[in-house]
Order: C-alpha cells, then structure tokens, then sequence
C-alpha cells in the first residue's frame, strides 16, 4: 500500500495523504488545525483493511507524520521557546518538502525500473554462481602447467623485433621522365605519328605511367597532340614541331 492511497476524512481537509502534505507546505491548511492522532488511526484502519503491511510505506509514514509532529509542536510552542530549538518552523517546512521530493524521485526511478524490466522480459541472462570448487583454490593443491624457462622464453620471443625484411633480390625498375621524353621524340621526329601501343611496346606498368608525364609535358609543351577515333580505343600520337625543344624545359630536374 502507498501512501497515496491513503484516504483521509478530517475535518479541515477531505483527500489523498500527499494532497493534505502539499497543502500544509504551501500553508493553504493551517495545520495547527489538523488532528494528526485521526490521521495515524486512518492509517492503522487501512492497513486492517488491506491485511498486508508494507514496511517501506509504514517506514514513509512514520517519517512524513514525526516531521508533521515535530513542525506542530514548533508552531505550539512560545515565542521565547523558539530560541533553544534547533530549526526554526519555515526550515521544518523545508526540510519537510525535500523528504518529500526526495520520495518522489525514488518512486519514479522505482517505476522506471519496473517499465524497463518489464519491457526486457524473456531477454534476461540467468547467473549462476561459480562451481564450488573454484570459489577457492589453495596454492598447495595447484598444479604447474608451464616451467617458467619455458614461458619466459616464450614470452622473450613475442617481445623480441623481428629482422628487417630483405628485398634485395625484388628488381626494381627505374625509368626517368627524360629518357621517356627522348624516347617519344625520337619515335616523332621519325614517323610523325605513333600510337601509344609502340611507344610503351615491351615495357612495364611503371614505365608505362611515366611515358603517359612524358606525353602530358609535349602536349603543354606544343610539341605533340593527340587523338583517339572511340572511348577506349587506341590513342595515336602526333608530332606538332610549332614549339620545338619546350618539352625539355618544363622537365623538372
């Protein structure tokens, strides 16, 4: 049973627990008026009535009706008392307020809880405790599955930086942009036109992309053009002499 549904019939307030609680802290109900004896008796009759007893509300009741004890007995009290006291009764009324607020985050974070397990039903893991015999193991009865040379060495080895690899025996080709632009010359000073094909005939993939720089600089250069008839088709190679020489002196060096 919650508190909020705990009906109360007094004679200054008719309504739920929490409703009579906020009343009194925002002091719309004058609670020197209201007979808390009947309100700890309208619980006792609920909880007869119900015949179950829940130990979280009845800890929430106790605590919610001794601060509403404690604030009345501050209000009753005189003047000249209120000095000796230790809170004053608007820092009761405070207090009060976070308890409950208090209450009212734990019961939302209780609900959401509750949403999210029943939202997960049928997903959750079951855990098992471990076996009984490897709860605790003595150091006596444990056996030696490695000799430490040997997992010393091991482990020496997956520390240890491996030997440089040796590609001396990989040929590497070397080609430069000027002997390819010689080349391409020459096979245009001879024939006036080349296709492509003859001019990389026998080389290999390197050497093919520097001819292709070699043919890029002749054409910025005005030295040589070039066409091709449908897309990927072969691409014929044509010697343009109006700027002759300008190839070699855009070649980088």
């Amino acid at each position: 049973m919650t508190l909020a549904s705990l009906d109360l019939d007094l004679e200054v307030f008719h309504g739920p627990f929490d409703l009579l609680l906020s009343l009194v802290l925002r002091e719309e109900v004058d609670l020197l008026e209201v007979d808390l004896a009947e309100v700890v008796l309208a619980y006792v009759e609920h909880l007869e009535r119900a015949g179950e007893l829940d130990l979280e509300a009845a800890t929430e009741f106790l605590v919610l009706i001794a601060a509403l004890l404690e604030l009345k007995s501050r209000l009753m009290l005189p003047r000249e008392g209120e000095e000796e006291l230790d809170l004053e009764p608007g820092e009761a009324a405070e207090e009060l307020l976070a308890r409950m607020l208090e209450y009212s985050r734990y019961r939302a974070a209780a609900g959401h809880l509750h949403e999210r397990l029943a939202s997960e039903h049928g997903f959750r893991f079951r855990s098992a405790p471990l076996p009984v015999e490897l709860r605790r193991a003595s150091l006596d009865v444990a056996e030696q599955v490695y000799e430490p040379d040997e997992l010393g060495a091991a482990l020496g080895g997956l520390l240890r930086v491996p030997p440089p690899i040796d590609l001396s025996h990989v040929a590497r080709p070397v080609v430069t942009l000027e002997a390819r632009l010689a080349h391409v010359r020459s096979l245009l000073e001879r024939r006036g036109s080349v296709s492509f094909d003859e001019a990389v005939e026998g080389a290999d993939r390197l050497t093919e992309a520097i001819t292709l720089f070699a043919l890029l600089e002749l054409y910025k250069a005005g030295e040589a053009s070039w066409s091709q008839s449908k897309p990927f088709g072969p691409i014929t190679l044509h010697c343009d002499p109006a700027s002759p020489g300008a190839a070699s002196e855009r070649v980088p060096q």
